[in-house]
Order: structure tokens, then sequence, then C-alpha cells
């Protein structure tokens, strides 16, 4: 056993899960910004949300929220160190403080965030689970799936989910449970279960994983709410307040139309909503006790909201998902971040 899995293990045992909201109160963003680094923890392996590349770069909609953070509060968006977890590790991974940040396509609940000393600090996805199935089950819909056994992954939402959906449709399932999502693909791959169930998101990403991917289709029923986000640990206002900022200041640079590509030229715009997204008037950096740079850091390294959306998981990329529910309040979604002022 390595010196994180010991870690996580003792925390584990001793109960953190009830203590640790105050464990590391008021500490995180000095410790990050002393250590010169920020600890981040992702997903094994999930494309669009976390997953490495041919050059061994970590890449995904997950990722760059915390080479966001990191732009904020070190000045580099490079400056991270990057922690796979599984889905039940974690939790603990966050609450012994391994990591700074949790950003691993994380369901936002009641149980998650009043007992585990945790808090979520935006919604960076807004997602739903469904199924995915081979075509040659001859499967058109959730509802025929009535004796099915299903592959799902421990320690999630998603467990939950497919019990309450069965029970109320008056259907029984078997079970097929695996500790990670490729473990997850390949059960699914090798016939161990009839269908496969996960977020949307995350079924688009499993089947380029396929080896033929034409072979297998999602089914059209959303059966859950997923909003999907970072965490940090409770009792840690500073650092809560820096995470949930710079999700909000990508979000609010998209809909004023400042990106990656023209933030330079905008940096002396005249329209008071830019300036102070910018740094350039009002509170600045002071109330995050950052630099007064601190937005523009972000998005001049990682880009805005719609930028990060379309390279990670949208159109720009292998999953090609439509904006949809995440798209700006403005068109139609669900995306809306409280203003800069």
């Amino acid at each position: 056993m390595n010196p994180s899995s010991k870690l996580r293990f003792l925390f584990l045992f001793m109960g953190v899960l009830l203590v640790a909201p105050n464990a590391f109160a008021g500490s995180t963003l000095d410790t990050v910004q002393g250590r010169g680094k920020l600890l981040c923890g992702v997903n094994t392996g999930l494309p669009g949300f976390s997953s490495v590349d041919s050059r061994g770069k970590w890449t995904g909609i997950d990722v760059e929220v915390c080479r966001a953070v990191a732009a904020a509060v070190l000045g580099d968006a490079d400056k991270v160190e990057f922690t796979p977890l599984t889905a039940k590790e974690r939790f603990t991974a966050l609450q012994s403080g391994e990591i700074d940040v949790l950003s691993r396509n994380t369901t936002w609940t009641l149980t998650r965030d009043s007992t585990l000393g945790v808090n979520f600090t935006g919604v960076t996805y807004y997602d739903g689970q469904g199924f995915m199935v081979s075509k040659k089950l001859g499967v058109k819909s959730a509802k025929e799936l009535d004796g099915a056994s299903v592959c799902v992954l421990a320690g999630t939402t998603n467990e939950l989910n497919l019990a309450d959906y069965f029970r109320t449709q008056g259907m029984k399932y078997e079970p097929v449970v695996f500790d990670t999502a490729d473990q997850v693909v390949k059960g699914f791959e090798s016939g161990r279960c009839d269908a496969l169930t996960s977020d949307q998101s995350q079924l688009s990403g499993q089947r380029v994983k396929l080896a033929d991917p034409g072979q297998a289709m999602v089914l059209s029923e959303i059966i859950s709410k997923e909003p999907l986000g970072p965490l940090v640990r409770q009792g840690d206002d500073d650092w809560m307040n820096v995470v949930r900022w710079v999700l909000f200041a990508m979000i609010n640079a998209e809909e004023l139309g400042v990106s990656s590509k023209n933030v330079g030229q905008l940096k002396d715009s005249k329209n008071p909503k830019i300036r102070r997204l910018l740094g350039r008037e009002g509170i600045k950096g002071k109330g995050l006790k950052l630099s007064d740079d601190w937005a523009y850091r972000i998005i001049r390294q990682v880009g805005n909201y719609g930028e990060v959306f379309e390279r990670t998981v949208g159109k720009g990329s292998r999953l090609g998902i439509e904006r949809g529910l995440n798209a700006l309040w403005k068109d139609g979604g669900l995306q809306y971040a409280p203003p800069i002022r």
C-alpha cells in the first residue's frame, strides 16, 4: 500500500467523514501559494473530462477547471499536479488534505453537501443519467430492460439512480459493479452485462473507448439530474470563494464576449463590466486575496467557459456534445454566473 492509499485508509478508519469540516480551516489558499503548486483530484480516465493524451498531458473540462484555478492563484495554469482517483477514493482524498480541490465529474447532492465535510463550488456541467446498449440487443427504450444485467460504477449516484429507476418502473435487474470507469467499459464490451449506465456525457466518452463504437447506442431516456462540479473542504471560505469565482469568471467572460483570443485587446475596454472582470476597476482582486489580474490570467491562459467546453466535450472534441443545458442562460441554457462588481 503506497503512502497516499495508507492516508486515505487511515482517515476513513478514524471516521474523518464526520470530523473533517474544520480540519484544514482557512489554510488552503495560503498553502497552495506557499507550495507553488495546486493539487487537483481528477478521474482515472474519462474522455472529455479528465484523461491523459498521447503526450502524457492531462486534458478535459475538469482538468481545465484546475488549470484555471492555478492561473488565478499562482499565475501559471501549468502549476498543477493531477491525482487520478476512483469514485471510492475521491472524497477521502479531499478530506485528508491529499488534494486541494476535487474536480472529478462529481454530482452535487444533499448528502454530499451536508455530511461529507465538503462544499460544492458551482456547476461545470449539467448532466443526466442514461443507458448504453449493444445494438444487437434490439432494445430501443430503457423500459425494455426488465431482467437485464447492468454495468455500473461503484460509489456513484449512478448506483442509487439505477435502483430508483427500476423500482419505479416495477422492473428487475442485475447490477454488475466495477471500481473504475475502464472496468465498466470492458465489462460491457466483453458481454458481462446487457447495458451500461452512467451520466450521458460519460456514455459519450465511454462509447468512443469501444473497439467498435458503431455497435453500441445510447438510449434516449434521462433518468436523473446530475449537476457536476468541483468540491473543496468545508470550513475554508477563502478557498471556496476562489474556486467558485474562477468558474463564475469564465462564465461571465463568455457572456461578455471576452476570450483567450481577444482578452489582450479588451484590457483597455471602456465597457465597465469588462473592466471589472479584468481587474481594471471595482473590487479587483482584493476580496479574493488575489492579484488584480486574476481573471485576466484565467482567460488568457485557459479561456472562457465556452472555449473550454467546445475543445473538451463540445463540437471541437471527439465527443461532439451539443451545448444544450450547458449553454449560457441567454441562449436557452442553465449556465449563469453572478456579476463581478
